[in-house]
């Protein structure tokens, strides 16, 4: 009797995907006294698949933030921003940092997926948004569901606070 041949595994079906819930909470940046006065908390809620990178994490958050001006972001995992032991995860173009890092390189953001972190709830960790104007950000890990509903993901499901401006002449 020959060999029975292995059945070749299907590629998991998009709603076979992990999901998770993220809160991106704006920490600090360009600012003024007036704009905190009237929101005190500016966060936006993130749903995304694992399979989604964080360059498309990076593009919601633009998006739900309301900026229209791109510029270089990293994300960073670890003790807090700028650490020297953080992992970092940016743009391919900003593998060498100015920014103190010395010679080592950030992942690339459009090649890492979120299930990559291994990220678990509770968890929180940073990303930087324009390296002049610095806009810090926490994001953490609300939920982490086994599989996502149908539907197109990242998506913004909440926003607390109004968006601030880009840039400080626009208020």
């Amino acid at each position: 009797m020959p060999a029975k041949k292995p059945t070749p595994r299907k590629p998991a079906a998009p709603n076979e995907a992990r999901l998770y819930t993220l809160d991106v909470y704006l920490a600090a940046g360009p600012f003024t006294k007036a704009f905190i006065k009237r929101n005190p908390v500016v966060s936006r809620r993130v749903e995304i698949r694992g399979t989604n990178t964080l360059h498309e994490l990076h593009e919601a958050i633009f998006e739900a933030f309301d900026r229209w001006d791109a510029h270089m972001y990293e994300f960073q995992l670890g003790e807090g921003p700028m650490h020297p032991d953080n992992r970092r995860i940016g743009l391919p173009a900003s593998l060498y940092s100015p920014f103190g890092f010395g010679d080592d390189e950030p992942e690339d953001a459009t090649r890492t997926t979120i299930d990559a972190l291994g990220l678990k709830v509770d968890q929180v960790f940073g990303y930087w948004f324009d390296f002049g104007d610095d806009w810090w950000h926490d994001i953490g890990v609300v939920a982490i569901e086994e599989k996502a509903v149908s539907g197109r993901y990242p998506r913004i499901t909440h926003r607390v606070g109004e968006s601030p401006p880009q840039y400080l002449d626009e208020e």
